[in-house]
């Protein structure tokens, strides 16, 4: 029978210098991916226009939705064992991209929101499921990783109770840590693409992604989008953010794998009828996973928000599916919001 899970249901100062990661250059170095305003993607074959995205707007307007069945269950965590837990890695699934990871004693959320929508001022797509932690339930966050601006990845009322509440370091990429600091929030650390810092004895590296940002018409690709690389004294993890396929980012497994865990989103992919340019579909996250030379594939970005196309059980069913066609499918574990799983 094949096994879905491999599990069953004084802080430090902040290094004023980049860690090095030499290596032999890569299509993401020399800051080619700045522009005079902004930044862009790198892969010769990345299309995604304003013009291409309302076309697609508008032949799923006249289309509509098909069914999309049931979203996930979401398991009761009341927190207790996330809280008692002092250094064992685990890995909790909120829901969409916000992840609980424990690493070497140091709490870590990624792309983290609570809200009930993801959108300015209250409106936008509404959330499916209740996360699968309540917020009052979580340890002490020490650090949070942001991968970009986009209303579902950087939620300004979570991360505002965040930095009210727990005091965290957030690393995030460049142009968002002025953001952040507009609303506020001033325990920041803005990284470029390959920039790593180290805290609490955790490195954190950002890391490349094929993406784009903004929050308006008049801010697009103003700042930057990242995947992030995590590396503590003997595991390390990598969370995708979100991202499209580009055979480049296998250079992040050469510099910095292989990976004991990687999140990886798998929804999104549907409003393009080849391969979508942002989102990773489920079999191409299982490219990405054996690039990155990851030993647990994590994924996430499906099933709790009313953003996409696709019926909400086709990611992970379609995940398994090219897993098993690969012979991975030991090496995947689909969570449901709320569960935690070892890595």
């Amino acid at each position: 029978m094949v096994r879905r899970l491999l599990a069953a249901v004084v802080l430090s100062s902040l290094v004023a210098t980049p860690v090095a990661l030499a290596q032999a250059p890569s299509a993401f170095d020399s800051a080619r991916h700045h522009l005079s305003r902004g930044f862009r993607n790198l892969d010769p074959s990345y299309d995604y226009t304003m013009l291409g995205r309302a076309a697609s707007l508008v032949r799923r307007a006249f289309r509509g939705l098909p069914e999309r069945g049931a979203p996930p269950t979401v398991l009761t965590n009341d927190g207790a064992e996330i809280r008692a837990n002092g250094t064992h890695p685990t890995v909790t699934w909120v829901g969409h991209a916000t992840m609980l990871v424990q690493l070497d004693g140091v709490n870590i959320l990624t792309d983290p929101i609570w809200s009930d929508r993801s959108g300015p001022l209250g409106f936008g797509p509404h959330r499916l499921v209740p996360p699968g932690l309540r917020f009052e339930d979580l340890p002490p966050i020490h650090a949070v990783i942001i991968s970009h601006d986009h209303y579902d990845h950087l939620d300004l009322p979570t991360v505002k109770r965040l930095a009210r509440e727990h005091h965290p370091r957030f690393f995030v990429p460049l142009g968002v840590g002025k953001w952040l600091r507009h609303e506020g929030i001033g325990n920041v650390v803005e990284l470029d693409w390959w920039d790593a810092r180290i805290y609490r004895g955790l490195t954190f590296v950002a890391t490349p992604a094929q993406h784009g940002s903004g929050r308006s018409l008049t801010d697009q690709n103003l700042r930057l989008w990242s995947s992030w690389a995590v590396l503590g004294a003997q595991e390390r993890f990598f969370f995708g953010g979100d991202t499209g396929y580009t055979p480049g980012m296998a250079e992040i497994g050469r510099r910095l794998g292989p990976f004991d865990m990687a999140v990886l989103p798998i929804g999104g992919y549907s409003a393009f009828t080849a391969r979508h340019p942002n989102h990773l579909s489920p079999e191409e996250s299982v490219q990405l996973f054996e690039d990155l030379h990851a030993r647990l594939l994590v994924p996430m970005h499906w099933g709790t928000f009313a953003l996409n196309v696709e019926p909400y059980r086709e990611p992970p069913d379609r995940l398994l599916a090219e897993a098993l066609r690969r012979g991975v499918e030991e090496h995947v574990a689909i969570l449901s919001p709320g569960q935690s799983v070892s890595w």
